[in-house]
């Protein structure tokens, strides 16, 4: 019989946190819930993780992290953009809040483990350490942003969903224990700006950005763009250039205040270096039998890597690959399983 721990649950309130914490109270563990509270804005997220807890019959906390989440994840977001890259808040906030700030709240908590939604499988391997997969439902695989967790954080979480093999099982689980939130939505986009309106939240965030030019390769001006802040690389629309072929945004430039643009053959690279590196299993270098993501939506694609000092790689393509961007994860596999990865210089 599977011994019973007390766990805590992360409830957002959505469906798969709900599932999650039902699953568990089922399998006979003592479990609470915990939610975060991270903005202003963010009751109602509180209001259905609670009405949830309340008909499971558990316990639950609202954990308050407003104060870090503005200082680790909006911050960042807007730095990032301000410095001409694209951030990845999601893969920072499974780092550093999710796993970091509320993992250790479960545990004061009294919790021996934190279970979440997320869609990815942990498995111990013949070594008995914890490893890190993709999940059996891989249109919902969610390892791409769990890279830069630690072994000692794997070893105190669950993803129960991640051998799931269908959405549509979860929301059927879902309605079979009468969850009020059965039918809502998934999340979208990012969940600080609900709208999907990047460029207005950095704009009420006070960012220091002005208007400069958008430039060729060579350095021929093109055009005027608005603030470095509305564009990324591989863009093509809202820049308002007349050419003789579809543009797209190549390269930003913050220190010269310039966006470099061009056709869509200048978007293809070779190769990329990332740093903070976190290795969840070792390489060696120019390991031939890797796959590599470089945006969640990305097919992997077979590399090498080579091992830099000061917690960096480089990362060859076997074949060029187009749009690599600059504050973006690219993460390695073997296989379904995350050996690791890093942030794009």
């Amino acid at each position: 019989m599977p011994q019973l721990k007390t766990i805590a649950v992360a409830m957002s309130g959505g469906v798969d946190s709900s599932v999650t914490a039902a699953l568990l109270k089922a399998a006979g563990h003592r479990v609470f819930g915990i939610t975060m509270r991270l903005w202003d804005g963010a009751d109602g997220a509180v209001a259905d993780a609670r009405r949830v807890a309340a008909l499971l019959g558990i316990e639950h906390h609202v954990a308050s992290f407003e104060g870090c989440f503005d200082r680790e994840i909006m911050d960042y977001f807007a730095s990032e953009y301000v410095s001409g890259r694209t951030p990845n808040p999601c893969a920072r906030c499974n780092q550093l809040i999710k796993f970091g700030a509320l993992l250790d709240t479960a545990q004061q908590l009294g919790a021996e483990l934190l279970a979440t939604g997320h869609y990815a499988r942990i498995e111990s391997g013949s070594d008995g350490e914890p490893h890190l997969f993709k999940a059996i439902n891989l249109p919902k695989d969610q390892s791409y942003f769990l890279f830069a967790l630690r072994r000692e954080q794997l070893r105190r979480i669950l993803f129960p969903l991640g051998a799931i093999s269908d959405k549509s099982e979860v929301r059927r689980l879902a309605a079979a224990m009468g969850l009020p939130v059965a039918e809502k939505s998934d999340s979208q986009d990012i969940c600080f700006i609900p709208d999907g309106d990047y460029t207005g939240f950095l704009e009420r965030r006070g960012i220091d950005s002005r208007p400069g030019d958008f430039i060729l390769a060579d350095g021929t001006v093109v055009g005027r763009h608005r603030g470095i802040h509305c564009y990324t690389v591989g863009q093509r629309r809202g820049m308002g250039i007349a050419w003789s072929e579809p543009l797209y945004v190549i390269r930003i430039d913050a220190q010269s205040n310039t966006v470099v643009v061009g056709v869509a053959a200048e978007l293809f690279r070779g190769s990329l270096t990332i740093s903070r590196c976190n290795w969840l299993q070792p390489l060696e270098d120019g390991d031939r039998e890797l796959r590599c993501k470089i945006r969640y939506r990305h097919k992997q694609v077979p590399c090498r890597v080579n091992i830099l000092p000061d917690e960096r790689a480089e990362i060859c393509f076997l074949n060029s690959e187009k749009g690599v961007t600059p504050g973006q994860v690219a993460v390695l596999y073997r296989g379904d399983e995350v050996m690791g990865g890093g942030w794009i210089d």
